[in-house]
């Protein structure tokens, strides 16, 4: 936690000069039209070569690309971002992190080796962060993307990806050579469910009566049904650790996810949030007490009715009370995932505060603003307009959602009925609990299970106890993927401090604060790593030289 209170007390005092920020590790000059083409060069080279029409992932292919990623690794240090523009600097860095990301996914992580999980093809549905959450192979099947009846250039485009199923899972067998017991177990889940994703895709219309796509899905189907039925067979054989280990684990975090914490940072900070969220839980509950509890939504017709209520009061309070630069797409981009009523008995934790009151919830939907900005209003700079790979965004996209969720109740989203504050608490309980699980899973200290029993125990309320999906789901997310567990919270913390010295800085010069101006700069940056973010937006470089040294 030194690292924390390092940051507290003296991050305020780092106030780099833009021209004097930025000296990346080279003695070579370089220009920013450079560093675009090595990018395009670099995303290139990321996406590996087909093996039997499917991406290839085995070791001697590993081997034989490493003196080119080499090569283009050389060319980045050798590009001197000296007075460069400030944001040209950070777009350095982002390629930085990209490349050190590979390197780790083939040195330590090595998805395609120990996590089955990673040869799941189907997807069916968006993610609500830039790209899919943990690893994810290069030619997946987002179904989500087509319309059917399928066009004939659809229907190609469906073939084609479909294609792809047989040989990866063929791969699988010779590739998932790793003894990770709890990814090992937990992946077979994924794989057999998309069996049932892809039988789905047969009741689409115009599916049935086309004889190429039928033969396609069912190919699809019987290869993943074989690699389920392998990964059954071989999961007695499977017994070691899944955690990559605290060392790995801190050298990931701040060298690829740019987040300028330690594993032990990680743990300090989310105790003190998970104790934080308890207690101001009970001080709401106690200052709320003789109000009227919240009554959840009974009915389809009550959810519909709280949904438009709440979505529209949310709107409106970020409009009104000039919170957020409100564009035109906002509207429908959470109009769209409103939700709708789920059974008490079936509904998980989400929705469990959704039917009592969604706008905590939609306010995490920033998510969808982000995503429609990405769509609508695509980033200048071509090395921020895609998702970043590896996950890189999550200290941004689910920092900064989890962050707005406290930062509207506090600007007065819920003075309407204070008992909403409440729902606020127990969601920032439930993201500390999770990551602090994930922490002791990363470090082998407990399994994927016991991980999971912090974080059932430590959800207020028994409300990680009534659907055990949604907890099976989140903890192996978070053992596959460094990081993301923790981001929630650790990106929160993140986003308030660069608020903070933000405001600190406008004080200083006099200059009146406005949270809209914030969330504007915020915004304009696209989905970066927050401490990059902060960089860009302050001045103040000093976290991450410290990581680039």
């Amino acid at each position: 936690m030194n690292r924390i209170f390092h940051w507290l007390f003296f991050f305020s005092l780092l106030l780099s000069s833009l021209a004097g920020a930025g000296q990346a590790p080279s003695a070579a000059a370089g220009t920013y039209p450079e560093l675009l083409a090595l990018f395009k060069e670099w995303r290139a080279f990321e996406a590996p070569p087909l093996r039997d029409g499917a991406p290839d992932y085995t070791a001697e292919t590993f081997e034989k690309r490493r003196p080119a990623f080499e090569k283009l690794r050389a060319r980045l240090l050798a590009i001197d971002t000296a007075g460069w523009p400030v944001a040209q600097q950070v777009d350095w860095h982002i390629i930085w992190a990209e490349m050190n990301g590979y390197g780790f996914n083939q040195r330590v992580l090595q998805p395609w080796a120990r996590d089955p999980a990673f040869y799941k093809s189907l997807w069916t549905a968006r993610s609500d962060v830039p790209a899919h959450e943990g690893p994810t192979h290069h030619r997946t099947t987002e179904i989500w993307t087509y319309s059917f009846p399928l066009s004939p250039s659809e229907r190609e485009r469906l073939l084609d990806d479909l294609g792809v199923i047989p040989p990866l899972n063929a791969q699988a067998k010779l590739n998932l050579t790793g003894n990770a017991r709890d990814l090992w177990i937990a992946g077979i889940r994924d794989i057999r469910r998309q069996s049932g994703d892809l039988k789905a895709i047969l009741e689409q219309p115009g599916v049935g009566e086309d004889a190429a796509l039928v033969a396609a899905i069912e190919a699809a189907i019987a290869s993943t049904d074989d690699l389920a039925a392998w990964l059954e067979a071989e999961a007695k054989t499977k017994t070691g650790p899944s955690g990559i280990g605290k060392e790995n684990y801190t050298w990931y975090l701040q060298n690829v996810h740019l987040v300028p914490l330690t594993w032990e940072d990680e743990v300090m900070l989310l105790k003190r949030e998970l104790a934080r969220a308890w207690a101001a839980l009970k001080l709401e509950e106690h200052r709320n007490r003789n109000l009227p509890e919240l009554v959840a939504a009974g009915s389809p017709e009550a959810y519909a009715a709280l949904a438009e209520r709440s979505a529209q009061s949310l709107m409106n309070f970020l409009e009104q009370d000039e919170i957020v630069p409100v564009k035109e797409y906002f509207e429908p981009a959470l109009w769209a995932h409103l939700g709708e009523y789920v059974p008490e008995e079936t509904r998980h934790f989400f929705w469990i505060t959704a039917h009592y009151d969604p706008r905590p919830l939609y306010s995490h939907f920033y998510h969808w603003f982000e995503l429609a900005r990405m769509d609508n209003e695509p980033h200048a700079s071509p090395i921020r307009r895609e998702p970043l790979l590896y996950n890189i965004f999550d200290s941004r996209n689910e920092g900064v959602a989890t962050a707005v969720e406290e930062m509207f109740m506090q600007a007065g989203l819920y003075d309407d009925d204070p008992r909403v504050r409440e729902i606020v608490y127990i969601l920032i309980a439930q993201r500390a609990a999770r990551g602090l699980g994930s922490l002791y899973a990363h470090a082998n200290e407990m399994t994927m299970e016991e991980a999971g029993g912090i974080h059932s125990e430590y959800t207020p309320r028994g409300w990680m106890k009534t659907e055990k999906e949604l907890l099976l789901f989140e903890q192996h997310l978070y053992l596959r993927q460094p990081g993301y567990g923790t981001s929630y919270i650790t990106g929160k913390y993140l986003v308030e401090n660069a608020l903070a010295e933000f405001a600190r800085m406008k004080e200083s010069r006099k200059e009146p604060f406005r949270i809209k101006d914030f969330f504007d700069r915020l915004n304009a940056m696209g989905n970066i790593p927050i401490a990059l973010g902060h960089w860009e937006m302050t001045g103040q470089d000093a976290p991450i030289r410290e990581i680039v040294k």
